[in-house]
């Protein structure tokens, strides 16, 4: 076992996705242990003097770190048409499998020709059930309906459809399509020609804020989640630097007590070395995983406060209590009903998860905190939406896992020792969501020879925690004159429910 470090801190943005690979108007990559050296230094947590920090990059001057995170969008599936945009300061990677390390002006996204209709024509393709390709198209649907498939054993098939277990040796991307037909969107009989939406994409039409960003400030084409897998594990990762054995988002709800990984989390760190943190949410903080929100796991953690707050805090309401140094803004899930769920995951209309997120960005932006803070926009995972760069290997020093917890082998400190041990983890075998989809049987369901001993030996020729999942978006604020343009007019109500 090891113990989270303050290096991996910075991981606050996805903990454990290597370097990022930042394209646009900045002044070089920054590693995320190194970034975050820089700003622990600047909340004087970590025994380096803010004098001693390289005073060109800035960080010395950090003084709050704001993480926003939404859900389940893909590089490509979002931004994979950035190159097309019109008046785009970027241009694809052309007949080059990637860009160059020192072209900040390109962008790895889809390769598309543009039509003289002005339409984009894409190379990028999948095989489909009847053996014809699907190439990426544009998809005018903002409420993508059925959701797509991002489980533990459905991405993997997606990554390889037919090598699942070999992701990490070998990464063609080539199942989306065959692996939502049989899943998630099935052909029925019969298909429309836009009716593979996993092989979508938007553009600055559909996206104008995102788009607007994205040639304003700093973003990643190789910036990836940390599992091969759906929202829960991803999450736990932003909060705890490993998933400790989990695999299915039917896991999130917590046994009375909550989680505790074996290493701790996130929260636990800033506790220990004075760093303020605050979890803003609208129907529930995603660190409700790991501290008290429903009874009866005990008094409501304090650190969890109501997004209307932190509105009112990045404008600078008087009376309201001093912004923390760390801050986690989380969209409404959904879980009190449709009307009012702005994470973007599907069906959400995406736009209405850009005005959630365009509203934080501009009260940042137009308020007093502007001039010390570092703003990151980020996703949990691609949610099932095709991308074309083969995820990358996790840098944990060639060890398949983080912290030695096998997939579907559980561990924790709810009730040690016997929950040390692995699959002895709390919501292991069973959860409070949907029992059959519980973490054991996704691990089954993609290594079969894991159901002989559920609890001995992980076998070494199965998928494990040592690849980071598929690409998405991020965008990192820097300070700057540049201001993201809000379009005129939102939607105020939802464009399609289920």
């Amino acid at each position: 076992m090891r113990r989270l470090s303050l290096d991996e801190l910075p991981q606050l943005f996805n903990v454990l996705n290597g370097t990022m690979s930042l394209i646009g108007p900045r002044p070089h990559a920054v590693p995320h242990n190194e970034f975050y050296d820089w700003a622990l230094a600047a909340f004087g947590a970590n025994g380096t003097s803010a004098a001693a920090l390289d005073t060109t990059t800035g960080l010395q001057n950090v003084n709050h770190i704001i993480i926003v995170m939404q859900e389940d969008h893909s590089f490509d599936n979002y931004v994979g048409a950035l190159a097309y945009a019109p008046a785009s300061p970027y241009h694809g990677v052309g007949n080059s499998k990637q860009c160059a390390k020192d072209d900040h002006q390109c962008v790895d996204g889809l390769k598309c020709v543009i039509a003289e209709s002005g339409q984009l024509n894409s190379f990028n393709s999948n095989v489909d059930d009847d053996t014809t390709r699907v190439s990426a198209f544009h998809d005018s649907n903002r409420c993508v309906a059925p959701d797509l498939d991002h489980s533990w054993d459905g991405v993997h098939h997606e990554v390889n459809l037919n090598n699942p277990n070999q992701t990490l040796m070998k990464g063609p991307d080539d199942g989306f399509v065959a692996v939502n037909d049989a899943t998630e969107q099935p052909d029925n009989g019969g298909e429309s020609p836009n009716g593979d939406e996993t092989m979508g994409f938007y553009n600055q039409d559909d996206l104008p804020f995102y788009y607007d960003l994205a040639q304003k400030f700093s973003i990643s084409d190789r910036y990836f989640s940390s599992v091969l897998g759906p929202t829960f594990p991803n999450r736990s990762y932003l909060m705890a630097a490993t998933s400790f054995g989990h695999l299915t988002t039917s896991d999130t709800f917590p046994p009375p007590g909550n989680y505790k990984p074996l290493t701790g989390t996130i929260f636990d760190l800033m506790d220990a070395q004075g760093v303020t943190w605050n979890d803003h949410f609208q129907d529930a903080p995603q660190g409700g995983s790991f501290r008290n929100f429903i009874p009866p796991s005990g008094p409501f953690d304090p650190h969890f406060l109501p997004h209307s707050l932190l509105l009112a805090q990045l404008a600078g309401t008087p009376g309201t209590p001093p912004l923390a140094q760390v801050i986690f803004v989380d969209p409404n899930f959904g879980l009190t009903g449709n009307s009012t769920e702005n994470d973007e995951h599907p069906p959400t209309d995406i736009q209405r998860g850009q005005a959630n997120v365009a509203q934080v960005i501009n009260a940042v932006r137009n308020g007093p905190y502007w001039k010390d803070s570092i703003l990151f926009v980020t996703y949990d995972e691609h949610g099932g939406f095709y991308d074309h760069v083969k995820p990358a290997k996790a840098p944990q020093a060639g060890a398949s896992t983080p912290d030695g917890i096998a997939p579907g082998q559980c561990a924790d400190a709810s009730n040690l020792p016997a929950s040390g041990q692995p699959g002895g983890g709390a919501e292991c075998h069973t959860n409070l969501v949907d029992p059959a989809d519980n973490s054991v049987a996704n691990a089954e369901a993609l290594c079969p020879d894991l159901t002989a001993n559920p609890t001995g030996p992980y076998p070494p020729q199965c998928a494990t925690f040592n690849q980071l999942g598929c690409r998405f978006h991020s965008w990192q604020s820097r300070r700057s004159r540049n201001r993201p343009t809000s379009p005129t007019r939102w939607p105020t109500t939802p464009r399609c429910w289920l």
